[in-house]
């Protein structure tokens, strides 16, 4: 390999990574936006019944999806207390 094409093959992938590295950062501005609106969610079923300790079938289910989203996304430790402790509330119809 001449020095011109070594030159030439840096230079274009340094354009690569100067495109690419803004669509990156932008990815994990919406992921962790994403976590935030999912934990929210979550936080706010939890809030909603941790009185009673008693849920609905469906909020549950919906909560058991919120929670598979939150963590595929690498959400943090917090939510798995929160988790661990809806599901051992009562379900109701």
């Amino acid at each position: 390999m001449d020095l011109t094409t070594l030159v030439t093959l840096v230079t274009e992938i340094s354009i690569l990574f100067g495109v690419i590295t803004p669509v990156i950062i932008l990815i994990v501005k919406i992921i962790n936006g994403q976590k935030c609106q999912l934990r929210s969610e979550m936080l706010q079923i939890y809030y909603k019944y941790k009185d009673t300790k008693k849920i609905h079938q469906y909020e549950k289910e919906n909560f058991v999806l919120l929670y598979a989203a939150y963590k595929a996304l690498k959400g943090n430790s917090f939510i798995d207390t929160i988790n661990d402790e809806v599901m051992k509330w009562e379900t109701v119809m």
